[in-house]
């Protein structure tokens, strides 16, 4: 089954409004300071959506706004290792970036306007 290669995309999903935590997320990422979760949950998130933890995020040239984790220089996540469980499981069903790529390149008429990697290795 061929996949987008997540390399080659910008960090769409890193952009979405609510990036949601929970408890277990924020104390990864204090953990990953080496702070209190006090601190972590004041430094790295606030209460928005309805979420009781919403990931902060700051400006992006691309997207507005973005994960305040995202190194928009290299379009990658500078704390891979302690992010958040929905980072974790994502897409867990289908990528929005994906299919936007994926209807451009149909209506392309380009089978290499998008990247694709085969997920069989």
């Amino acid at each position: 089954m061929a996949l987008y290669d997540c390399s080659k995309c910008p960090g769409y999903c890193c952009s979405y409004p609510s990036i949601p935590l929970n408890k277990r997320d924020v104390e990864r990422l204090a953990k990953h300071f080496g702070i209190s979760f006090a601190q972590a949950k004041k430094k790295y998130t606030s209460a928005r959506y309805g979420e009781e933890y919403t990931m902060r995020r700051k400006a992006d040239k691309y997207f507005g706004r973005i994960c305040q984790f995202f190194d928009t220089e290299k379009r990658c996540c500078t704390i891979y290792q302690a992010r958040p469980s929905i980072c974790r499981s994502y897409p867990g069903g289908r990528c929005g970036y994906y299919d936007f790529l994926s209807f451009e390149r149909r209506a392309q008429e380009d089978k290499d306007f998008v990247a694709l990697t085969d997920n069989t290795n």
